[in-house]
């Protein structure tokens, strides 16, 4: 069993942040209070503990789930108004308390005969199984597992507060690995089904990443013991339970080791869908109901990267737009020390390997998926909510009664599994004891020495704009604890959610909410009745309708992590005037109730509803569409940066394609050249007019494949009239500086080009950016190359060209001579000539990675700097556009950044640095990343990380923990750290910067769906024919190390213009434009027929091409 410690490290990494217990004043009319008030058990009569014991022959090293926990479960058993409640004890008896009034509560489990008889018990949930109108009791367990007996327990509610187990009659005794279950009516005939999740105990280290998907439990070849897993959808036919997993679409592979089930509408169609979270490799489910009986599996079309151990998980809408958002939890810590002594990631190969063999993208942090009707955008790390250690449960509910939905999440395992202190130096030491000596007793040892820190839950409140702040601590739920299961229910009728929690080894929580004290926020809440076999009505929606929001909630039970809420929906409104209240009802009729009133509760019939509900299925008319094309589809080559540059966070070498537009033949139509990727060709496609590409055949081009083409410009470099092609290399390899060399190709008038002879000069660096210009006004034009890197060597300041031109092609660098300063400012990935001065003579505009954006004025004769405010907003940018935006003579700047949906955020406050040095003198250059934290640079890397890079480290002797509280200051000698090459970024947020003149610029960030991931490329037209200039956009960055996730959030951008200079992001459905993929640079094409068309091209993918919806 050791081998599943091991696994185990690999797999997860846990976090512990110990926050302090204060309270927070809530502002109400009468008195400040804490918004949750813990209540004392001597007032519930809760005293409920999971009580977790380990054995010599059973604990965390025999089964891995150990510190799992259980679940809690609210609902009125009696059907008296009052909430009751059940937990779930692993090992012990399961208790079941009656809600007396004044939150207090009797326990009742003994005589209403819920105890359970399995050894292990993990989650429940109430639901009328029956259709009796009573609250049932179902109850996931392990069973037939190293001595532990039982199966899923279904407690009949009897009606006189006592129960009768008769999963067997039912056909719900599984016996296997359940986590939870879920019931509801998933095929519409009027009863409620039920989901079984099911865990898995193969050995995932047996599995070698191995993709058994379609191969169902029964059908492993191990042994009995081992198939107690596979999902389970279970019909409901007449009052008995059948499995119709395969016949659904329902994996059930040993593989899927399910954490959690969430079910909801996703895709409002009005069926219920189901989202699985899965732990270790294989990915989350996302089941999409086909209305016919069956499930159509859809994670990879609808997100576009998933948390890597997922665990509890919950679905509802945050962002009051109607739709069903999904969050997801996992084990990324927020503090940094406890991220450096707790956590691994996967390497970058590992990654690599799992996306090979179908496992989709997968990270470790919490997900928080934001639904927009046909896909979700991750915005986890935007959101503030990526980070909150070992996570269990997770609740989506309006904890203070404002209208917006906050998150909760419960965190905390009993012993720190992934200690790296604890791995180095005690453990290892320990089992090469145990091997050598043979003695089971140094097991114990080993988990009586493991770390325990109790930690406290994260209460996230919802900041109205896709931002949340933990208010934890103010608002009374920071108790340090080991937390596992939640669930909310108005306890004590007051308007408001009352949260408890179910924790391992100490007491659980009964939280009292005070909202309903603060008058300023009103509340309704719903009660509904079904019919038939459905008389809770799972499965309808209720919406309340407030000016453009709505404020949804779906009654589906079973939630979080193992567990169920009440059935009665609160709504906290705020201050907000409600409109109208909608229900859906489950078979699809519909009523309105016009007249609201608030803070009390309304109950409904399905027998009232008379209206069938009709989906709205209008669609906007978009302002662009996407036409085909038969443009070549961009291949990178096979190259990993990380083998070579161990502590980079991101590759450099897949930044292509290069882009070019010109018309090459003189037809009034501008023709395009997409470069190639090492071995493959670039390529030269002529504009017939009427959207319509041909490539041509270009024998100059098809002999320089080998080189990478990552900057293109068209331009008249030999006088002759027409635009010949000057091309710039790149790739990052470190290789023959040959292969670095730029390339120009003359046109003979017609569209073909020849390989000029003459010697273009090249600095051997990573090419970024074409800028062509007649910057000395003598009548040819002449070219400013701008460098992206060293190849090799990040963080080194690349040398740059500015090639003038002596009228035939021939070129001669004479930066040196004429702008000497521009080789200083750093790692360029962008530049444009434009007057910013309105002088007459365009100046040159530069951006760059880890600098801020520069301007070079043009004195007619040279560069030299021009001061502006701009230089105090050094940023990782990716591009410049310069144009007037508003219209007063004046020009302005659109400026592509990183975007704020990153682990680590660079802010003025709080910078960003990166130290470029041979910190260990073996002749190899390394770079660090710091961020600060309280005023010191702290390495961002691990300690394993920077140790494997720079072996020196190793020497120090230090432990994780010390390695964590040390800044980078620290870690080195002062003279390494002063000799140094250091930069700073302060701004990760894309702007458009308005020119004041003078040099002053007035910073505006753009809309906050750009700052989702990051802006590669911008283009502006008038797309709605307002006569405004708008904005279109293209982004998003995938080479990250593992640990850093990907930025993968943009689908493109159109940003509509005003008269008043702002911006207003358009929907994809109204937009028309919708990419997924990197899109590395974007032009606008003119047609002589004064039409135009916007060209995408994308790295490793092929171009996109969009036109006005006309």
């Amino acid at each position: 069993m050791i081998c599943f410690f091991y696994m185990k490290v690999v797999n997860k990494a846990l976090v512990a942040l110990f926050l302090s217990s204060m309270m927070f004043a809530c502002q109400t009319n009468d008195s400040d209070v804490v918004l949750f008030e813990k209540l004392d058990s001597k007032h519930t009569k809760i005293d409920f503990i999971n009580q977790i014991t380990e054995t010599k022959d059973f604990n965390i090293l025999d089964y891995l789930y150990f510190y799992n926990g259980g679940g809690v479960s609210s609902g009125d058993i009696n059907n008296d108004g009052l909430v009751d409640l059940f937990f779930v004890s692993n090992q012990g008896k399961n208790k079941l308390y009656l809600n007396k009034g004044n939150m207090q509560f009797e326990d009742i489990s003994q005589k209403a005969g819920i105890e359970g008889f399995s050894d292990w018990k993990t989650g429940v949930t109430m639901a009328d199984v029956n259709g009796d109108g009573l609250l049932d009791i179902y109850v996931c367990a392990v069973g037939n597992f190293k001595g532990m007996e039982g199966s899923n327990e279904l407690y009949i509610n009897n009606g006189d507060l006592t129960f009768t187990e008769k999963a067997n009659q039912f056909g719900l005794d599984f016996t296997g690995f359940s986590t939870q279950a879920a019931f509801f009516d998933y095929d519409k005939d009027g009863d409620l089904d039920c989901y079984i999740l099911n865990n898995s105990f193969i050995p995932v280290s047996s599995l070698n990443y191995s993709n058994k998907r379609e191969l169902r439990d029964k059908d492993w070849d191990v042994a009995n013991i081992l198939k107690g897993g596979g999902d389970k959808l279970m019909r409901n036919d007449n009052g008995k339970f059948v499995d119709v997993s395969e016949a659904s679409g329902i994996y059930g592979s040993l593989i899927g080791f399910g954490l959690g089930v969430t079910v909801g509408d996703v895709n409002g169609d009005l069926y219920p869908d189901i989202y699985i979270s899965n732990d270790f490799y294989e990915r989350d489910y996302l089941y999409i109901n086909n209305k016919n009986g069956t499930f159509s599996e859809q994670i990879q079309t609808w997100a576009t990267h998933i948390s890597q151990a997922s665990m509890g998980a919950d679905m509802a809408d945050i962002n009051n737009d109607g739709k069903a958002d999904v969050f997801t939890t996992d084990m990324l810590p927020e503090g940094d020390e406890r991220l450096k002594t707790t956590t691994s990631f996967d390497n970058y190969d590992l990654l690599t390997r799992k996306l090979s063999m179908d496992f989709f993208n997968q990270y470790m942090s919490n997900a928080l998926h934001i639904n927009d009707g046909s896909r979700f955008t991750e915005i986890a790390n935007y959101a503030g909510v990526a980070k909150t250690d070992w996570s269990w449960g997770a609740l989506l509910f309006d904890m203070d009664n404002d209208g917006y939905k906050d998150i909760y999440v419960c965190n905390g395992i009993y012993h720190d599994l992934t200690n790296q202190d604890f791995m180095d130096f005690f453990a290892n030491d320990l089992m090469q004891k145990m091997v050598i000596t043979g003695k089971k007793d140094d097991i114990e040892t080993i988990i009586a020495k493991m770390p325990s820190t109790p930690i406290s839950n994260y209460a996230f409140k919802n900041n109205k704009n896709l931002t949340f702040t933990n208010n934890a601590t103010n608002w009374g739920l920071a108790t340090p604890s080991f937390s596992n299961g939640a669930a909310y229910g108005d306890l004590d009728n007051d308007g408001d959610l009352d949260l408890v929690v179910n924790n391992v080894n100490m007491e659980s929580f009964v939280y009292r909410n005070n909202s309903e004290k603060n008058k300023a926020n009103h509340f309704v809440k719903v009660k509904l009745k079904g019919a038939a076999q459905n008389k809770f009505a799972v499965g309808s929606v209720v919406e309340l309708y407030s000016g453009k929001e709505i404020i949804r909630q779906e009654l589906i039970p079973s939630r979080g992590f193992q567990s169920s809420i009440d059935y009665v929906m609160t709504f906290g409104l705020g201050n907000k005037k409600i409109d109208s209240l909608q229900v859906i009802w489950p078979n699809s009729k519909t009523q309105t109730i016009k007249k609201v009133a608030l803070n009390t509760t309304i109950n409904l019939s399905i027998a009232d509803a008379k209206s069938d509900y009709v989906l709205k299925t209008t669609q906007p008319k978009a302002l662009l569409k996407e036409v085909k094309s038969n443009f070549v589809a961009h291949k990178e080559n096979d190259y990993i940066d990380f083998d070579y540059e161990g502590l980079i966070s991101k590759m450099l070498s897949q930044e292509g394609p290069s882009l070019a537009v010109g018309d090459i033949n003189g037809d009034g139509n501008e023709d395009v050249f997409i470069g190639g990727a090492k071995g493959q060709s670039g390529k030269i496609y002529i504009n017939k007019g009427n959207n319509s590409f041909s490539v041509t055949a270009q024998k100059a081009l098809e002999t320089d494949a080998n080189f990478e083409d990552t900057a293109a410009g068209f331009f008249d470099a030999d006088g002759d009239g027409d635009l010949d092609l000057l091309v710039g290399s790149g790739g990052n390899e470190r290789t023959s500086s040959v292969n670095y060399q730029n390339r120009l190709y003359l046109n003979n008038g017609k569209g073909a080009f020849v390989k000029s002879s003459a010697i273009i000069p090249s600095a051997n660096t990573n090419v970024s950016v074409i800028a062509p210009y007649d910057f000395d006004n003598d009548g040819d034009v002449d070219v400013f190359v701008g460098s992206r890197s060293v190849p090799g060597v990040y963080g080194i300041d690349p040398k740059h060209l500015l090639l003038e031109n002596d009228g035939k092609g021939n070129f001669n660098n004479v930066i040196d001579k004429k702008a000497f300063k521009i080789n200083t400012t750093g790692m360029i990935t962008d530049a444009v000539w434009e007057d910013i001065d309105n002088d007459s003579k365009k100046d040159l505009i530069i951006v760059g990675d880890w600098m801020a954006p520069q301007i070079f004025k043009n004195t007619g004769r040279r560069l030299v700097p021009f001061k502006s405010n701009l230089t105090n907003y050094s940023g990782f940018w990716n591009s410049v556009q310069c144009v007037d935006l508003n219209n007063d003579g004046k020009k302005d700047f659109i400026l592509g950044n990183k975007g704020t949906n990153t682990s680590y955020k660079a802010t003025a406050k709080n910078p960003m640095r990166l130290f470029t040095n041979d910190f260990d003198s073996n002749g190899t250059i390394e770079q660090i990343t710091t961020r600060s934290i309280e005023g010191k640079d702290m390495p961002i890397n691990l300690k394993q990380e920077l140790a494997k890079q720079i072996p020196s480290i190793k020497k120090k002797n230090l432990s994780y923990a010390d390695y964590a509280k040390k800044s980078v200051q620290e870690i080195f000698a002062q003279d390494i750290i002063a000799n140094s090459l250091q930069k700073t970024a302060v701004i990760q947020e894309s702007v458009v910067a308005i020119n004041k003149g003078n040099g002053q610029f007035e910073i505006k960030v753009l809309p906050v769906p750009v700052q989702f991931s990051t802006v590669n490329t911008s283009c502006v037209m008038d797309v709605n024919k307002d006569g405004i200039l708008d904005i279109i956009l293209g982004g998003n960055q995938y080479e990250f190390k593992p640990q850093f996730g990907r930025l993968d959030a943009s689908h493109g951008s159109v940003l509509l213009g005003s008269k008043k200079g702002e911006y207003s992001w358009l929907p994809y459905a109204n937009s028309g434009f919708f990419i997924t993929g990197e899109i590395q640079k974007m032009r606008v094409i003119k047609n002589k027929n004064n039409t135009t068309a916007i060209l995408a091209v994308l790295n490793n993918n092929t171009p996109k091409l969009f036109t006005s919806n006309e």
